[in-house]
């Protein structure tokens, strides 16, 4: 499935929210989803990136948008465009610069090799690190972040 850039303006049912930056969609009450915002949130230190939950407004209507289900993946729009899984992540690292572009080196793995280890992980996400209140690993100051 291939969308333009920035085909959710023009979807009536997608909120409008500032995408002057990237934003990172993310599953607020899996611990290792939780955990991975705030990770990238510590490691942008100029917050180049925006947050905001799969759970609420913009997220919900992002994945619609995009015809995923929330487990599937996180999103990752950078530019207006959506990235999933594994190579989501390279986009990640590249919008943090410095050192973390030397991620781009994981690409060596295949892809379908990547991205089968990665819905494993995703299928297993709640039994083998468990739920949390809504954003409960964010700080407050980390959740100041969210949109």
């Amino acid at each position: 499935m291939t969308h333009e850039p920035y085909s959710y303006r023009a979807d009536a049912a997608v909120p409008d929210f500032d995408d002057s930056r990237p934003l990172f969609v993310f599953d607020q009450v899996c611990v290792l989803c939780s955990g991975g915002a705030s990770f990238i949130m510590r490691h942008d230190r100029d917050g180049k990136i925006a947050f905001t939950p799969a759970q609420g407004a913009i997220g919900q209507a992002l994945y619609r948008h995009y015809r995923m289900a929330m487990d599937d993946s996180y999103l990752f729009l950078s530019n207006g465009r959506a990235t999933t899984l594994s190579s989501g992540y390279f986009v990640v690292a590249r919008e943090l610069g410095g050192l973390w572009r030397l991620a781009a080196v994981g690409r060596i793995v295949p892809r379908f090799i990547r991205d089968a280890v990665y819905r494993l992980v995703a299928r297993n996400r709640y039994r083998w690190f468990g739920k949390t209140e809504a954003c409960a690993l964010l700080t407050d100051e980390q959740r100041a972040r969210l949109l």
